[in-house]
């Protein structure tokens, strides 16, 4: 073979060009697909802390937020229903909340930091429907011994005040406590336990 005429220099620019460039569109190519792997910012922003001002939360309210697409429930017990939560006691199937992974400040008799504050996921544990919160006492429905709380009425699972679960139904487990810390006096930080967890 000839090579006479061949210019060296201008085949090895030739083919380092070709091998920027080729370098370059594999890295235009790559970088989408990369990117792809990550979580959307949709998804970030779904299971990321959320901010809850309570200062205007009255007592017998509740109030929904929704955290990393579940509903939560913060309501605002008074005295008299906090009183009434020990007398639940024997009627309950977890009265301790022993038997489900709870924060250690759900481990309480009111099952919250500060007493007069409820925080909990609205989700059943039987088969994740939303039960709804009746506050009345003694309504037609749910019967005379009810003092209030949180009736499902996909299958009939009832639970106290504290989201405590009541014998004799569906649900196998107490409402779950997410994990929560107050900022301040009025403002909760829900999926976060500040470290007190």
């Amino acid at each position: 073979m000839a090579t006479e005429g061949v210019d060296k220099d201008k085949r090895r620019f030739l083919t380092a060009s070709t091998a920027v460039v080729g370098a370059i569109g594999a890295g235009f190519t790559a970088v989408p697909f990369v990117a792809s792997w990550s979580p959307s910012e949709r998804a970030k922003t779904a299971g990321a802390p959320v901010e809850v001002d309570i200062s205007k939360l009255e007592e017998g309210r509740m109030v929904t937020v929704e955290w990393r697409g579940k509903p939560v429930w913060i309501v605002k017990r008074s005295e008299k229903s906090l009183g009434d939560l020990p007398g639940l006691d024997d009627g309950l199937r977890d009265p301790a909340s022993e038997n489900a992974q709870q924060p250690q400040y759900a481990q309480n008799a009111t099952r919250s930091i500060k007493p007069e504050i409820m925080v909990m996921v609205g989700i059943c544990t039987h088969l994740g429907c939303s039960p709804t919160h009746r506050p009345e006492i003694a309504p037609a429905d749910l019967g005379a011994d009810w003092l209030g709380g949180f009736f499902c009425p996909c299958h009939g699972s009832k639970f106290d005040l504290a989201g405590r679960v009541y014998s004799g139904v569906p649900a196998p487990l107490n409402l779950e406590v997410p994990p929560h810390y107050y900022k301040s006096d009025n403002v909760i930080l829900i999926g976060e336990d500040g470290g007190a967890a």
